[in-house]
């Protein structure tokens, strides 16, 4: 009888889920220096500055999805789920939910936010070539890369895809929880475990193929799930102090990369401290910089809801143009009499509140996508999530402590239309009259 191989696993403690139990090729991507550099990026970029406890990283939220990705796999293979799932797909699942955020910035999502690539994109080059290559490769073929990527990307066939990344995948929630738990919060603590536990494996009613699917009697479960995300934005995500810094952040390194201080395409190599040490030694910066170290935020002079916005697309330049943002901001400043970088425009990127694609296993045994048409009995989620966005989305404008803003004239300013602003600009007219 040949003898059967054991497999070794390491314990790592959480604060959050207890004990990890990590698997081989688990602990060997973890070792990768790839995978090292999360321990230095927080997951929350600049949120600790409010919230002082949140100072965890990418590193420890990877841990958490994986194990996550572990517990879910096992419940499902425990019904009989996992039948017609090739018998490699669990270990590439579990490696994709370790390795989903390994091309996360500094500070996180700021960054994709003035036009540097998607992290997702950069995680592509880091997953399919280098050591993490060659780790999945060896362990699981050498289409393994490629397989994870396409997870990661939400681009797979894999009847498991939704698991990493889709409507109800495990990346949400282990991070509402721990970002509520470090954060001292209660509005992230969902029901992970009654989630986890109405996770199917159903026929789509699109295509017929085998996807992850919900049990109707999660539906209260996942309204919990998109409140807590709602809240978690209003009050965290998006709180006024946290995009004043970010909006500080963001400008900082766009005029470091217009200055060739900082390369766009290495900018994923950089812990969050190195970034701004690498920065501390150009005088240009260290206005801004010092006031980041030092919590001199700037301070609202303009804010007001999407839903109060004329219409959606109002002031959406804001949040997608970044170089007519920046020449705005200029502007504004020079007629302000003060410095470039003194006062900051800010609408965050678009998000949405939770996004649904998912099939419902009804209790009589039918299986229906849950679409913005919802159905009888239920909350229309599709329709609530974007009414909850729209109230947690906020138009600000940041400025320096004591400038005097012209608000009114601000804001209607703010609300024309990007090409007129863009003409204002270029023909060096006046913003403010």
């Amino acid at each position: 009888m040949a003898e059967s191989r054991v497999m070794r696993f390491e314990i790592i403690r959480d604060p959050l889920w207890d004990n990890i139990r990590v698997d081989e090729l688990a602990l060997r991507l973890v070792d990768a220096p790839e995978f090292q550099r999360l321990r230095y990026v927080r997951q929350l970029g600049l949120t600790y500055l409010v919230y002082p406890g949140a100072t965890h990283t990418r590193f420890e939220h990877a841990l958490g999805a994986y194990h996550l990705s572990r517990v879910t796999l096992a419940l499902l293979d425990e019904r009989g789920a996992l039948r017609d799932v090739p018998d490699d797909e669990c270990a590439i699942v579990r490696a994709a939910a370790l390795l989903h955020d390994v091309g996360h910035y500094p500070f996180s999502h700021a960054l994709e936010e003035i036009g540097v690539r998607h992290h997702e994109e950069v995680a592509g080059e880091l997953l399919t070539r280098g050591r993490l290559a060659e780790l999945l490769s060896e362990a699981l073929g050498a289409d393994a890369p490629a397989r994870v990527h396409a997870l990661i990307r939400g681009a797979s066939r894999s009847p498991l895809q939704r698991l990493v990344s889709g409507s109800l995948d495990l990346d949400k929630l282990e991070y509402l929880r721990r970002d509520a738990t470090m954060c001292g919060v209660p509005y992230g603590q969902i029901d992970v475990d009654r989630l986890i536990h109405s996770i199917v494996v159903v026929p789509d009613p699109a295509t017929g193929r085998p996807a992850i699917g919900v049990q109707e009697k999660g539906l209260s479960a996942l309204e919990s799930l998109l409140f807590a995300k709602y809240q978690m934005f209003r009050n965290v995500y998006w709180h006024h102090a946290v995009r004043s810094a970010t909006a500080m952040y963001k400008r900082l390194v766009h005029d470091a990369l217009a200055a060739g201080t900082l390369d766009a395409d290495t900018l994923a190599r950089h812990g969050d401290e190195e970034l701004l040490h690498q920065l501390s030694g150009t005088p240009r910066f260290a206005p801004l910089l010092s006031a980041l170290r030092e919590r001199r935020l700037h301070k609202r002079v303009l804010e007001c809801p999407a839903a109060e916005l004329p219409d959606e697309q109002a002031a959406e330049w804001i949040a997608s143009d970044r170089t007519l943002t920046v020449a705005v901001e200029d502007r504004l400043a020079a007629e302000l009499g003060v410095a470039p970088g003194d006062i900051l425009l800010d609408y965050p990127a678009k998000t949405q509140m939770l996004e649904l694609d998912l099939p419902v296993l009804r209790r009589g045994g039918a299986v229906e996508q849950l679409t913005a048409a919802g159905w009888e009995g239920s909350i229309n989620l599709p329709s609530l999530s974007h009414q909850l966005y729209r109230s947690a989305r906020w138009l600000r404008v940041f400025a320096v402590r004591g400038l005097s803003v012209p608000s009114v004239r601000l804001q209607l300013l703010l609300l024309r239309p990007a090409a007129e602003l863009r003409e204002l600009v270029e023909q060096d007219r006046p913003l403010l009259r």
